[in-house]
């Protein structure tokens, strides 16, 4: 049984983690509103560019199409692009996406593929490199970065379109957090390169009349590689909202939890602390009856 002077220490170091995980939950919360915001407002852009793409790969013929959206004609060798955060202290959510990682990996691997990685963030490195330490292609360090922006997804995306272009690999996909909300931040993996076609409603492509200028080719050599930069944004503003997300309910636990401790420890404190002056209080009276 621990005394009574450890027990203080132990309640007072608790309340001091308290106090951090406290400060570092409203510091996420502030950070939050602003990530979030960020994320929700480049969807809309995402979504219409991939409309317009899909509604112009609609008149083109496979032959004539980009490379970027055609493919190499080969599916066998696969880049796993990985987005996960530079700090801890957010709960599962590195976890959960390397779990998602090495689940695709696998899958791709039982299928004969050959699987690389490419790593953004920090947490993402070791648990891959344990399993997959000969397969990391590169590793692109954001933690030096304070905001991340538009900057580091176009440096992103010219190392991908540089290896497709160089013939290096056949497919490149996507894994990132989708931030839903401050509870769930789910792991998402989407292809990347060969640029998926999005669907198009066939009343919408029926209905439109349109004359491109310059040709559809040649918009969509320039639509494609915008496009991929745009998804490797998006995925960078998901990722810090998610991390902001899952780091203010973490630190919330953690707090609560911290305040659980100090609870219990308090109650064996004052136990042990009442026991002892019964003791003494029994002892004198024994001293003073003896007299």
């Amino acid at each position: 049984m621990a005394s009574l002077k450890a027990l203080k220490i132990r309640i007072n170091s608790v309340k001091s983690t308290q106090k951090i995980t406290k400060a570092k939950k409203m510091v996420a919360a502030a950070k939050l509103r602003r990530a979030q915001e960020a994320a929700e407002a480049a969807r809309p852009y995402a979504e219409r560019l991939a409309g317009v793409m899909g509604s112009i790969a609609s008149k083109v013929s496979g032959d004539s199409a980009p490379k970027l959206l055609s493919g190499t004609g080969s599916d066998q060798r696969h880049l796993i692009v990985v987005i996960n955060t530079d700090k801890g202290l957010c709960g599962g959510l590195n976890s959960n996406i390397v779990k998602e990682v090495k689940s695709q990996a696998k899958a791709l691997l039982a299928a004969g593929k050959q699987v690389q990685f490419y790593l953004v963030g920090k947490k993402g490195l070791a648990p891959i490199k344990r399993d997959y330490g000969q397969q990391i292609e590169k590793h692109f360090d954001t933690s030096a970065v304070r905001n991340l922006g538009f900057e580091q997804a176009e440096a992103i995306t010219d190392d991908l379109l540089a290896m497709f272009d160089g013939g290096k690999f056949d497919v490149i996909h996507l894994v990132y957090p989708v931030f839903k909300s401050a509870l769930a931040q789910d792991p998402t993996m989407v292809q990347l390169i060969p640029v998926p076609s999005p669907q198009v409603e066939a009343s919408s492509v029926a209905g439109a009349s349109v004359e491109y200028e310059p040709s559809e080719e040649e918009i969509l050599e320039d639509l494609a590689p915008r496009y991929v930069k745009t998804q490797i944004f998006g995925s960078l503003l998901e990722r810090e909202a998610s991390e902001q997300g899952a780091s203010m309910t973490a630190m919330d636990n953690a707090t609560r939890n911290a305040g659980d401790m100090i609870n219990k420890l308090t109650i064996e404190y004052n136990r042990q602390r009442q026991a002892a002056i019964t003791t003494e209080l029994v002892e004198i009276i024994s001293g003073a009856e003896a007299l």
